[in-house]
């Protein structure tokens, strides 16, 4: 009872659970949400403003723009939840390995972070995706590769601080193994930290993957995607400006709401936060 009031009063945690809920519920429902096949061309309305038929307008090959947004949720969630969770599962465990051990182990795996942090990560993804064949598990998979270094050092943050806590010493003590010791004891002990990297790690997906796609090396058409809607917004700013607005707006409440869904995780897990 008193977690669902701490969760009441979080009023971060319950904006940002709202808006990305109804993003998730959109997705789901895009088939019957949508008033028009996302792939429907129609050269006899094309750029087409917001109308009673056209909600948010077609584009340059009439299709209807409200119809693609509602499709394109779907591209957001996927890349975001696919991306986010190759990252955590592999930051989860270097940084566990890394902090547990400690010693030489510690220093190779954190001198790898290091080097990998020297690289820019959106010029990485840049120039991995210019070798491969921009596809949609191709951008998943690199996002996610290439996100992993910020959770590495929170969890082996999180372990160095765990390790020598009393429950870990009765663990060694009745003789736990250290892959139960690190999976059965500290790990659920640093949840709370690995979830909130996951949920601000999901709006840095959306965000790369509607860059990517709307410089043309992301989501191909005719899948629907923000960022290739956005695209054709660029190539026609001054006489179809829904082109640019809704998708913009899209991203921007969608990034919004997953940062306030982490920040309110945070505040309510983090006891030093807590007035």
């Amino acid at each position: 009872m008193q977690a669902w009031e701490s969760v009441y009063k979080n009023k971060l945690m319950l904006t940002g659970s709202g808006i990305v809920l109804l993003l998730m519920v959109v997705s789901m429902l895009a088939p019957w949400l949508a008033p028009f096949d996302p792939g429907q061309i129609n050269l006899n309305n094309v750029l087409a403003p917001p109308s009673a038929d056209h909600l948010f307008g077609t584009d340059p090959l009439g299709r209807d723009v409200f119809s693609r947004m509602i499709y394109g949720a779907r591209i957001s969630l996927k890349v975001g939840f696919v991306a986010t969770g190759l990252a955590i599962l592999i930051g989860t465990v270097l940084g566990a390995v890394s902090g547990y051990y400690g010693g030489w182990i510690d220093s190779v795996i954190m001198r790898f972070v290091d080097i990998m942090l020297c690289f820019p990560t959106f010029f990485l993804i840049l120039a991995v995706i210019a070798f491969l064949e921009p596809s949609i598990w191709n951008i998943m998979i690199v996002i996610g590769l290439t996100g992993w270094m910020g959770v590495t050092r929170l969890v082996r943050a999180d372990f160095i601080s765990l390790k020598e806590r009393d429950f870990v010493n009765a663990a060694r003590a009745i003789g736990a193994s250290d892959i139960r010791i690190i999976f059965m004891h500290i790990l659920p002990n640093s949840m709370a930290s690995i979830l909130v990297a996951a949920t601000l790690g999901v709006a840095g997906a959306i965000l790369t993957e509607s860059a990517l796609s709307f410089l043309g090396i992301g989501v191909q058409p005719p899948t629907p995607s923000w960022g290739n809607i956005l695209t054709a917004g660029k190539d026609n700013i001054d006489i179809a400006w829904w082109l640019s607005l809704y998708p913009g707006l899209a991203i921007l409440i969608t990034v919004v709401g997953y940062n306030l869904l982490g920040e309110g995780i945070r505040d309510l897990f983090d006891p030093r936060l807590k007035k």
